[in-house]
């Protein structure tokens, strides 16, 4: 047969290369297990302790696959032997992970996950371990997280001990209603109901202890105070500490535990009078994971008065209160620990840019917002925050100015607004956030329209504006938070596109550092942290057809560098969310 191809005029020699590389080894992968089932070159048979079934194998493609048979053949006596005993090891694991190795493929079950992990842990084979993590990160649920907490902290398997825990944490409540949790040490119970982060009543906290000592009061009685310690009695209700509390036979019987009532019962006189004469303990402050997320922002169809808060201890909404003025663009922040205060924005229905200021006092059971002191300054998308119960109002636009790169400062105590020194140019669309008493202004755009990456902070103390390290990325409409000791910016616009990339930024390192990305794109997104973790809401990606507004959230745990969805978070979208957070108020119920 004639050949075709055409053979093209020679050229003078060049240093050109071909680099051919083989798609796919699926056909090899084949071959060498075929050989190895009719026992073709085999060169080693591997037979454990718990049965007499062998193995065959070929010592160079185990080498190949595996660490732990990779030592075994190089460095050690096995190398030289044609038949090893494997001891301490599944013979069920040992077979599939071997087929593995020829293969690469393995069925993960409920059966097997177990013995695959601490086989292929004891192998070094990482891979199939970090599959058996994510399969029992799926299926964590009330009845088993204890229980694969505890597996994650024997293999040291540190992405799923951490978000086993979290679980924990976030469904305390289901989890301790089971029986799994009557098993735990000591050491691990007082590890759970220590932690800020434990999402549940101290109700609930208590009546745990009192169940966990039961389940075997005569070994158990002796840690009841020292688990009593961490119970957050000051917290509940005076009725219930006389109802509950002092009625447990348990606590009747242990003079150390009497300290704790006490204790508890001077706190709900004290606090009547003055919060802050009494005596700040572990016991006296709410825990990390008892706080709610209170969202304000424009939806698709318009300025939503209605504002709505999450509470992830039913992982639900509720609405808040109405706000008095309709407000597109305001700024929201958080004084004194309770009072959500509404700072500016653009009036739709009188066609007019905001100075006024609306408070609610989150702690009351008679919701209502009410007037607070004017800002000088007309502004609508002002940056705000607080520092040492100053409220900062920096930039935004009006119909005077336009874009705005003055400031200026509320005083808390003595109820006036004063001008501060202004950012040194002029910008819009930035985010920020307050830091280590710093006020941080991020991205934007500037007075040229081109988008910014730079960044900058406020000195209270100085009364000026220093210059940080500039971000990797150009960000408008950029969602700024701060979650243990870390600045991120998320999302916005880079003048092409809206972005789902994050980055960080830690003062002890003075770099922006990127982090994983979000599952989707977000620009004026509300970012704000809850319990321990970044919580990002609502926002709009315009790089899609005719955009889209995203009526959902995600979160980043930052022990895991990793994003989840949080469905129960989707609802009505808010194109520019403001987001805050704060200690449960007492009257929000969890039913």
């Amino acid at each position: 047969m004639q050949n075709t191809r055409q053979i093209t005029e020679f050229r003078r020699c060049t240093r050109n290369k071909i680099i051919y590389t083989k798609s796919c080894f699926a056909h090899m992968c084949e071959v060498l297990q075929s050989l190895r089932n009719d026992e073709v070159f085999c060169d080693v048979k591997l037979v454990t302790e718990d049965d007499n079934k062998i193995i065959f194998a070929h010592k160079v493609v185990l080498a190949s696959a595996c660490r732990y048979f990779h030592a075994m053949f190089t460095k050690f006596a096995e190398r030289n032997l044609d038949i090893i005993v494997i001891r301490d090891i599944n013979p069920t694991a040992l077979r599939l992970l071997v087929d593995f190795m020829y293969s690469g493929r393995i069925i993960i079950t409920e059966e097997n996950v177990k013995i695959l992990l601490s086989t292929s842990d004891l192998l070094q084979l990482e891979e199939v371990t970090e599959q058996c993590c994510y399969y029992l990160q799926d299926q964590l649920c009330p009845e088993n997280c204890i229980d694969i907490y505890a597996t994650a902290d024997l293999y040291s398997c540190t992405i799923l001990l951490a978000n086993s825990e979290r679980y924990i944490q976030q469904y305390f409540s289901e989890v301790v209603a089971g029986d799994d949790f009557l098993s735990l040490s000591a050491a691990l119970f007082i590890q759970l109901i220590s932690s800020d982060k434990l999402a549940s009543s101290e109700e609930k906290v208590f009546e745990s202890v009192i169940r966990w000592v039961k389940h075997d009061s005569n070994l158990r009685k002796y840690a009841l105070p020292q688990l009593m310690e961490y119970v957050r009695l000051p917290l509940t209700s005076k009725k219930y500490i006389l109802d509950k509390v002092v009625e447990e036979s348990l606590i009747r019987n242990c003079c150390k535990c009497k300290s704790f009532i006490n204790e508890a019962l001077n706190f709900q006189i004290l606090k009547a009078e003055k919060y802050c004469s009494i005596p700040q303990n572990i016991r006296h402050k709410p825990r990390y994971g008892d706080n709610v997320m209170l969202v304000a922002g424009e939806t698709f169809t318009g300025v939503c008065k209605k504002m709505k808060w999450y509470d992830p201890k039913t992982n639900r909404w509720q609405y808040g209160p109405e706000i008095i003025t309709s407000r597109e663009g305001a700024g929201l922040a958080v004084l004194k620990d309770h009072l959500v205060v509404a700072v500016g924005g653009f009036d739709k229905d009188n066609n007019e840019y905001l100075r006024s200021v609306t408070v609610v006092d989150v702690s009351s059971k008679s919701l209502c917002w009410k007037p607070s002191v004017d800002m000088i300054v007309k502004r609508k998308y002002p940056v705000v925050g607080v520092i040492n119960d100053y409220l900062y109002a920096v930039g935004g636009v009006n119909n005077v100015d336009g874009n705005l790169n003055s400031a200026e400062m509320f005083d808390y105590n003595t109820q006036e607004w004063r001008m501060i020194s202004g950012l040194p140019s002029k910008r819009s669309r930035f985010g920020g956030a307050v830091l280590n008493n710093l006020l941080y202004v991020v991205g934007g755009r500037g007075i040229s329209m081109q988008n910014l990456d730079t960044v900058e902070c406020y000195h209270p103390g100085l009364d000026k504006w220093k210059p940080v390290a500039k971000m990797s990325v150009r960000r408008s409409g950029v969602g700024v938070g701060v979650l243990d000791g870390v600045l991120y910016a998320v999302g916005g616009h880079d003048g092409y596109n809206t972005l789902n990339s994050v980055e960080a930024y830690r003062p002890s390192t003075g770099v922006w550092t990127s982090i994983a990305d979000m599952y989707h794109a977000r620009k004026y997104a509300g970012v704000v942290a809850l319990n321990g973790l970044l919580y990002v809401v609502d926002g709009h990606d315009d790089s899609l057809y005719m955009g889209l507004y995203l009526g959902s959230s995600e979160c980043y745990d930052p022990q895991t560098n990793s994003w989840t969805m949080v469905t129960a978070l989707k609802h009505d979208e808010r194109i520019h969310s403001r987001v805050v957070a704060f200690n449960r108020p007492r009257h929000l119920t969890t039913c």
